[in-house]
């Protein structure tokens, strides 16, 4: 007789047989294979038309040649990021389009079929057939985001963009694909209805990468006061014409100020947030008429996080090297990453789904849904 197993016990075996189980209902779908190529075709023409836009948009050199064999616009280095930005965020909101779909209906979509009952009563454990399924929906999602990495090289000869960037939002993205999985599997639980489980993941999806920012410019008021601000300035009764360097004072004035690092987690969420601040920063010298689009959410959400100065500090770089010396320095903004906030939230919101999906698989199970088909 076989020793009983816990709940939470795993298995590589256990989890690749589930994992294989599902895969191949989903091969033999001949929707799967027609997905991919949609996705293939969609991407390549999203990027084509980014590369034709961005160049038109910011006046990149065209080098038609003296024959007919080179057509089409070429992208100039500083407007590399912006190719490469916009490429990126296209890939991942067909991502948090197509996630949802891979795995909301993985487990009651199994259950309504009566097949999720035989696995049941096998010597699988609940941990093991939850976690077959996320690896089979993950590797489905895995296989969209590997149609469109030629995509993402091309975008990168664009130039101006680090060849780690590549690697860094890749990696980024297959994370935030789990999370979404994750998410979509524990509702697939927790819910009778395919269409049910499909729509509360999608969302929790639009919460965190579409109501986040909007919650964020709603608490803007909210968060905004007018208050005493110390300002280092130069009298009001200087003589300009007295031939000597002003000296600063300090006065106290009122000031409206918007407390943004009281609010600024709103965004660490969100996962265009997280791809943007994880993502390397553009080369420099590659500025000139582009438009860094991953730096610039980056510097946003970072400024964001610091909040309005506690000091504000006229005199700074006012005068020239022969003016008056500020008395302060001028504080610097926090520039530390925010990525790592952001993505832990999600992979927490990942492991609850997964951990739903657990428990509810666990048998005996104490109440069902009614009409729910167990086998």
């Amino acid at each position: 007789m076989a020793p009983e197993r816990g709940t939470w016990a795993l298995s590589w075996h256990g989890v690749r047989t589930v994992a294989v189980l599902d895969l191949r209902q989903r091969v033999r779908s001949t929707r799967w294979m027609a997905a991919l190529v949609v996705w293939f075709v969609v991407v390549g023409a999203v990027t084509w038309l980014t590369w034709v836009a961005t160049d038109a948009a910011f006046g990149s050199s065209r080098d038609y040649g003296s024959t007919s064999s080179q057509v089409g616009p070429t992208i100039a280095g500083p407007a590399g990021p912006t190719v490469f930005g916009l490429i990126v965020f296209f890939v991942l909101f067909l991502g948090l389009l197509v996630s949802p779909t891979l795995s909301a209906t993985a487990i009651n979509g199994d259950r309504n079929a009566g097949t999720l009952a035989t696995l049941q009563v096998t010597l699988l454990t609940p941990a093991e057939i939850a976690v077959g399924k996320l690896g089979a929906s993950w590797v489905a999602a895995l296989a969209f985001l590997v149609v469109s990495v030629p995509f993402l090289i091309l975008a990168l000869t664009a130039g101006g963009t680090p060849v780690l960037s590549v690697v860094v939002c890749l990696l980024v993205l297959a994370l935030l694909l789990a999370v979404v999985c994750a998410i979509g599997l524990g509702f697939s639980a927790l819910t009778a209805r395919t269409s049910g489980s499909a729509v509360l993941t999608y969302v929790t999806v639009a919460g965190l990468s579409v109501i986040s920012p909007m919650v964020f410019g709603l608490t803007v008021p909210a968060i905004t006061t007018a208050e005493p601000v110390r300002v280092w300035n130069v009298p009001a009764d200087f003589d300009w014409y007295a031939g000597e360097p002003p000296t600063c004072e300090l006065t106290t004035q009122s000031m409206t100020r918007t407390h943004t690092e009281r609010t600024w987690w709103l965004l660490a969420v969100n996962p265009f947030v997280i791809v943007a601040d994880a993502a390397p920063g553009a080369r420099s010298g590659t500025s000139g008429s582009g438009f860094d689009v991953l730096g610039g959410i980056r510097e946003l959400v970072r400024d964001a996080r610091t909040g309005p100065p506690t000091e504000i500090n006229y005199c700074e770089g006012r005068f020239g090297t022969g003016g008056a010396d500020s008395p302060v320095a001028q504080r610097e903004p926090d520039r530390s990453v925010v990525w790592p906030w952001g993505l832990a939230v999600n992979l927490l919101l990942g492991a609850a789904g997964l951990a739903t999906a657990v428990r509810r698989l666990t048998i005996p199970q104490r109440t069902l849904p009614r009409g729910t088909r167990v086998a």
